[in-house]
């Protein structure tokens, strides 16, 4: 069984180690060896933490022999998104500055994965700061899917190992699609919660209003068992939502029969590349044959909200760097440099404008949520770009803009939304669908999801080249 642990879900390695069929320590180790087999050449662990990730599943492996178990991880090894903060390990949020800074206690999202019995194999490599583009001494992790194709950003690390099977899952976060590009590039399923779902207590921010924490998986269940654990209040974070925590993984059993799914025609298709739009319309009839309800449906206006979102997050990054820009602007790499430029020019009039336009927006969804129970619509613009077309992401805001157009806009508004592999392309990488939820719907988009994924095999596809 050892020699394909790599492959297997979350949940049935959890079922697995909770049954002793194989053991904690015997997954973990096997785990490392792949990571130390295969991360050389895709890099997308900044650290690996083999002796605590090897006590934790020895810890892990008592516990069972007692007939005790911590939950649906119990045992089970993950990685962590290097802008979390680790007792164990550097937290450098990609970034020189903070390269070498080891945190005194841990982030609440670390600390709950621990108490729930996983096992931290080690913290994943992400852009500069959680912006476009990885610091210049930082060459970032490659796409296994294709090592000449964009991975996304900034969650990078997350997207390449838990594609690659070097963790069964891992955290990432979201500003503007952060969760969200690197698991439709790598063909997984990622969760971006409503805003303050999870704790970002221990989180570097990137744009604290804007940002998301959650899971990166490869099913619907599996970012469920992982939900489960880090969600709920934190009174170390004030803006953590103090609502009951569903239990995501319990209902995905349920059918989705009558359940309404809007979709706009013109906002889903209109200079949406082909591929794309027939990924779409292939979910939406798996949706329609599972018993939902399609419903034409006119989103509220988005175009200005998305091109308001570089200068809003460039003013939320400059206060959350005013400590060290521009006292150190030497250390940091251009295009988080030129971020925190805008932020600190940008006129209060400018960010009232934008606000305006969240609160606009934010209140249009809420009435549109009336309507259906799910919005339906793409990832991104476009298959997986190759790494030349994604060149000037950093600099063109045009470019950047196109990208954030099915993403921002739910950042802006906090909604719950579940990326899905919907496809392969032509260039033989995946493509991906959104649905999109009202706030604290998470346990109605991972039931959708997983009722999705029963009829459909594109998440149980892997890179090729990683047999």
């Amino acid at each position: 069984m050892t020699a394909t642990l790599h492959d297997e879900s979350l949940v049935f390695i959890a079922g697995a180690i909770r049954r002793r069929q194989v053991s904690a320590v015997e997954v973990t180790t096997a785990m490392l060896a792949r990571i130390d087999a295969l991360d050389g050449e895709l890099r997308s662990y900044t650290t690996v933490t083999a002796d605590h990730a090897l006590a934790a599943a020895a810890r892990a492996d008592r516990e069972t022999a007692l007939g005790l178990s911590r939950g649906p991880l119990h045992g089970v090894p993950l990685g962590i998104k290097d802008l979390c903060d680790t007792r164990f390990a550097p937290t450098g949020a990609g970034t020189a500055i903070h390269r070498e800074r080891v945190p005194e206690a841990d982030a609440t999202v670390v600390e709950r994965l621990e108490q729930g019995g996983a096992v931290i194999l080690g913290k994943l490599a992400m852009t500069e700061g959680a912006y476009t583009s990885h610091h210049p001494d930082n060459p970032g992790p490659l796409n296994p899917w294709g090592r000449g194709h964009w991975l996304g950003s900034s969650s990078t690390g997350s997207g390449a190992a838990t594609a690659a099977r070097l963790c069964f899952g891992s955290l990432g976060s979201d500003t503007g699609g952060s969760i969200r590009f690197p698991s439709a590039t790598c063909g997984l399923t990622g969760i971006k919660p409503t805003w303050g779902r999870v704790s970002r207590h221990g989180v570097f921010p990137l744009a604290a209003s804007l940002d998301h924490v959650g899971p990166m998986a490869r099913s619907a269940a599996d970012a469920a068992a992982i939900l489960g654990v880090i969600a709920g209040a934190d009174p170390r974070d004030p803006t953590a939502s103090a609502a009951p925590v569903d239990d995501y993984l319990g209902g995905l059993g349920r059918p989705i029969r009558g359940l309404t799914i809007g979709i706009d025609r013109h906002f889903t298709t209109e200079g949406i590349d082909p591929e794309v739009v027939a990924a779409l319309d292939a979910a939406e009839e798996t949706l329609r044959d599972l018993g939902a309800r399609i419903r034409e449906v006119a989103m509220p206006p988005t175009d200005r909200l998305v091109r308001g979102w570089i200068p809003f997050c460039s003013v939320e990054t400059a206060l959350a760097h005013r400590e060290t820009y521009p006292a150190r602007a030497a250390e940091y790499g251009p295009d988080l440099a030129g971020l925190i430029d805008q932020g600190r020019s940008v006129t209060g009039r400018e960010l009232g404008a934008v606000y305006h336009d969240r609160l606009d927006f934010s209140g249009a969804l809420a009435a549109l949520f009336e309507e259906v129970d799910l919005l339906l619509v793409p990832t991104m613009p476009v298959p997986v770009p190759s790494l030349a077309r994604m060149g000037e992401y950093g600099q063109d805001p045009e470019v950047l803009l196109r990208i954030l157009r099915f993403t921002a806009p739910f950042n802006f508004s906090g909604s719950p939304t579940i990326t899905l592999p919907a496809g392969i392309d032509a260039a033989g990488l995946p493509l991906s669908v959104q649905l999109v939820g009202r706030p604290l719907s998470e346990a109605l988009l991972c039931q959708a999801g997983h009722a999705f994924q029963q009829v459909t095999d594109w998440h149980a596809r892997r890179p090729v080249d990683l047999a």
